[in-house]
């Protein structure tokens, strides 16, 4: 898709992976609400770009994703990309409050099928639409001491291949961005909770590759965007990792085992 006079919502745009699309999305000529938890993040990143506009409120809520598409509407037209970006880390281990669980699957899972809901009818009409996920490489593979992230992010990246494959022929357009780590807050989470499971979480992410900013990970996006491709591997080994685990799914456990005592070793 050229998205050039095209309009787009970026969530999760106040900082990190989702304000550098954003800046990409407005270099490319599109028009962008940047919505984000966080509403002095979201002015922030729509300071200066023209053709954008700042949103706050919770992503994961029907309401607030209602109020995104009308804004949008009011100030550009109707939304033709949907960048389902925001993402929390949750908690660690397995022994989390439900609370904790709801939380975690909300706003890296249930938001992108709220919105998905939303955007359907209208894109279906107009027989066009780009919905594109923020899931993880923790969602091909898995993520070293958090659950709650591992398993809201491998169910992110069901819920974008079911969307391609049931929309896909009726012009609806989805990618799956499976990033590991970028230089955000997200990824130091772990390391800073100063619990052993979360310092695992980061370490592990950070010795598996290069750790890569924002802007580089945004420039890919928009790049597999116009490529209308559904997979987007900002780290190529990725890839390889993947087809090892397809291959032979008890060897890759075994050696995710051995990976897992390794980093743990390193926290000594």
């Amino acid at each position: 898709m050229d998205i050039a006079g095209k309009v787009a919502i970026v969530t999760g745009g106040g900082g990190g992976i989702g304000r550098a699309i954003a800046q990409a999305l407005v270099a490319g000529g599109a028009q962008v609400v940047v919505a984000d938890l966080d509403a002095a993040a979201a002015d922030s990143a729509a300071a200066g770009l023209d053709g954008a506009v700042a949103a706050s409120g919770d992503v994961s809520d029907p309401d607030v994703i209602a109020g995104l598409l009308a804004l949008a509407e009011s100030s550009f037209g109707p939304v033709d990309l949907y960048f389902a970006n925001a993402g929390i880390a949750g908690g660690v281990g397995l022994d989390l409050a439900e609370s904790e669980w709801d939380a975690t699957l909300d706003v890296n899972l249930r938001a992108h099928i709220r919105a998905a809901k939303l955007l359907m009818p209208g894109w279906l009409e107009r027989g066009e639409g780009y919905f594109i996920s923020t899931a993880s490489a923790a969602g091909l593979l898995t993520q070293v001491g958090s659950a709650a992230y591992s398993v809201s992010k491998h169910a992110a990246v069901g819920f974008a291949e079911w969307l391609s494959i049931t929309y896909g022929d009726k012009g609806i357009r989805v990618s799956c961005l499976c990033p590991m780590g970028v230089n955000t807050k997200l990824l130091y989470e772990g390391e800073e909770s100063g619990d052993p499971l979360g310092r695992a979480a980061t370490a592990a992410v950070v010795a598996a590759g290069r750790v890569l900013e924002p802007a580089e990970c945004a420039e890919v996006v928009l790049a597999a965007v116009a490529a209308e491709q559904f997979l987007i591997l900002p780290h190529e080994g990725v890839l390889e990792m993947y087809r090892q685990k397809g291959a032979d799914y008890d060897r890759w456990i075994r050696g995710m085992r051995r990976y897992q005592a390794a980093v743990f070793a390193g926290l000594d």
